[in-house]
């Protein structure tokens, strides 16, 4: 079973996104921050992560430059609102392997896991 790690501080988000993962059949570790995702990342090493971008303390371009650091071969999808694409197209850039739009289509997020783990 595959682990994917959801990082977003808001709660709802981060909650709403585990369920329609683990309904999925994937195992699911869950960060509220950047800085909680380096640690949990480097303790459950996850098969893949979806990272919010707008964060406090650690934003996701943050959070994904400091992954990237820890494991330059880290399978992310970034997750951003609409009117981020210039943000997104920054991640791609840096080492991102897709992205997401909230609100979450169920079979995007699905999606986006299957392209990051094969």
């Amino acid at each position: 079973m595959a682990t994917v790690m959801v990082v977003d501080d808001a709660m709802f988000m981060r909650k709403k996104c585990a369920q329609v993962l683990s309904q999925n059949g994937y195992a699911v570790v869950e960060a509220a921050s950047g800085v909680e995702a380096l640690t949990a990342y480097q303790q459950e090493k996850p098969d893949c992560v979806l990272l919010d971008i707008t964060m406090p303390d650690m934003d996701g371009i943050q959070a994904l430059r400091e992954l990237l650091k820890v494991d330059p071969d880290a399978k992310v999808s970034m997750c951003s609102a609409m009117g981020q694409q210039g943000i997104v197209i920054e991640a791609l850039k840096m080492g991102a392997k897709d992205f997401v739009v909230k609100p979450f289509d169920v079979a995007r997020v699905i999606g986006s896991v299957k392209k990051m783990i094969g």
